[in-house]
């Protein structure tokens, strides 16, 4: 199962449009069983120490993990491409 990791704060407009675009992409594919979407708000404590764990220090951060927890993609500051994550979504579950 892939997991992208979304690090953002509350009222940050590119975090609520990250999670917004991933969710939309993730359900086109038709790979909701197989992707797992994860939110860490950078404004908990909970969140700052899992940003801290992942070198964290722009937000938005989207890490892409495999099913066994690699690090297969990341985009710091930015809203992921499209066309990146649709190459990662088309293939096989499992990984890239």
């Amino acid at each position: 199962m892939l997991t992208f990791e979304i690090f953002g704060k509350t009222g940050c407009a590119r975090c609520k449009s990250t999670r917004n675009k991933l969710t939309h992409l993730i359900t086109k594919n038709g790979r909701t069983a197989e992707v797992d979407l994860a939110y860490h708000d950078m404004e908990s404590v909970e969140g700052m120490a899992e940003g801290a764990f992942n070198g964290v220090t722009d937000i938005p951060t989207t890490i892409l993990r495999s099913a066994s927890g690699e690090a297969m993609a990341r985009w710091d500051g930015c809203l992921p491409p499209a066309a990146e994550v649709k190459a990662y979504l088309a293939a096989p579950a499992g990984g890239a």
